[in-house]
């Protein structure tokens, strides 16, 4: 084995640690957001009316969360590259 195989896995283990940690906090704050709004969805069913669907600060909080969430599983994702890139190199 060589020194780049090494050097691949590594860099691509790093990532995928260092994506993970990056979005796994944002996915749980998503996901408590998106329960909280299925429940005020579900509330305004009940109590009937309009629900407004203009742009909250919610909205715009869930989106810079699913963003945050995207780059660290695209950081996942490269460090899964760099380790199947590390076993193709021979």
């Amino acid at each position: 084995m060589g020194a780049v195989n090494l050097l691949l896995w590594g860099a691509g283990v790093a990532l995928i640690a260092f994506g993970y940690t990056r979005a796994r906090r944002p996915w749980d704050r998503l996901q408590a957001l998106n329960e909280q709004d299925a429940n005020e969805t579900r509330y305004s069913a009940w109590r009937g009316g309009v629900r407004d669907s203009s742009t909250t600060g919610a909205s715009v909080a869930m989106e810079m969360l699913r963003r945050q969430a995207r780059i660290g599983g695209a950081i996942v994702g490269l460090g899964f590259l760099l380790v199947l890139a590390g076993f193709a190199i021979r």
